[in-house]
């Protein structure tokens, strides 16, 4: 294992950043996030979106400069592609590649279609990966208090022998030099990442509550200590989890969670799901997930779709609706508000 190298602010030449003008492609929870950050911290930002869109809209509201596509890649020296992955492709052939330009930095913030190879870049343009490991909208709520979100950086292709430097300087602007940024690769970035979501963070959990929720309400308890008991206390496990990892949420809880956590815990999670987060893993280096998600995407999203639908209509997050409204605990400021980012 290679020495963990983490840098700070104080390591970073925070001034580079300002003096590119960036692009950024798209003004989604990723675009809202960094274009703001940006903006706040002293950058040049223009945004390119369909100038009629509802996004250039919300954009012109905050005070950026929109413009379409072709235009503002053109003008700008940094060109940051947060439109989703499924079509990164096809806007980038169709209004991004024609109109680069020698020595411009070509970021993204996930390395999907550059790793498995949807989207090629120019051979004299700079190819770099800033990732914050966090959602856009959490980018910009920690932004606001001061502090930041942990990043990655990546260098794919480095005509200009300064495409470290610059990206560095971008994750600090985005505020990740308050919280580390770390190098890592294009490929490891993707594949880790991709893994988590499918069989960690998202997949396995959004799974396990939903079992464990189905379990509870199918033996004959109450719906609302089923959510209680395995999803809202899921954010307060885990917070101290983040804070000081699995023994900091053992010191905090009782002997007895603690006990039923490792007596208990490895029958749930054990080698069957082991052996299926071996099989996912091998998907995704293969390069069979990306296939099966890009022909979803392109055929219709028919099965996307219909799993969305059977998900939303699902008794726990009927639940979870009624009691969250009724709540006056965790409503002071939303992290996520869609009527504004």
């Amino acid at each position: 294992m290679s020495e963990l190298k983490i840098y700070l602010d104080k390591d970073i030449n925070r001034d580079l950043i300002k003096t590119k003008k960036i692009a950024i492609i798209g003004f989604g929870s990723q675009g809202y996030g960094q274009s703001m950050n940006l903006k706040d911290s002293g950058c040049d930002v223009i945004l390119g979106l369909r100038e009629d869109g509802k996004s250039a809209e919300k954009a012109r509201k905050y005070g950026f400069k929109v413009m379409n596509i072709e235009d503002a890649v053109k003008e700008a020296d940094v060109v940051q592609i947060l439109i989703p992955d499924e079509i990164q492709a096809e806007v980038f052939e169709r209004q991004i590649k024609p109109n680069m330009h020698k020595g411009q930095y070509l970021m993204f913030s996930h390395g999907f279609n550059i790793h498995f190879k949807k989207i090629v870049a120019p051979e004299d343009v700079n190819v770099i990966m800033v990732a914050p490991k966090g959602p856009g909208h959490t980018v910009r709520s920690e932004y606001e208090l001061g502090k930041g979100v942990p990043s990655l950086i990546a260098i794919y292709q480095d005509g200009t022998g300064d495409s470290k430097e610059v990206a560095l300087s971008y994750a600090s602007a985005i505020g990740a030099g308050r919280a580390g940024i770390i190098e890592t690769t294009f490929r490891e970035e993707t594949e880790t990442d991709l893994f988590g979501e499918q069989a960690v963070i998202c997949g396995g959990v959004s799974a396990l509550i939903k079992a464990g929720y189905e379990t509870l309400v199918e033996a004959g308890y109450s719906p609302y200590m089923a959510y209680f008991e395995t999803l809202h206390e899921m954010k307060l496990i885990v917070d101290l989890i983040c804070e000081g990892g699995l023994g900091n949420m053992r010191y905090s809880i009782s002997n007895t969670a603690e006990y039923g956590d490792m007596t208990r815990g490895p029958r749930v999670i054990g080698k069957d799901s082991k052996d299926a987060m071996k099989k996912i893993l091998e998907d995704i280096q293969s390069g069979k997930f990306s296939d099966e998600f890009m022909t979803e995407m392109k055929s219709g999203c028919a099965v996307f779709d219909e799993l969305r639908r059977v998900n939303r209509e699902h008794s726990l997050e009927k639940v979870g609706e009624e009691i969250r409204s009724s709540f006056v605990w965790g409503k002071d400021k939303k992290i996520v508000d869609r009527t504004r980012n």
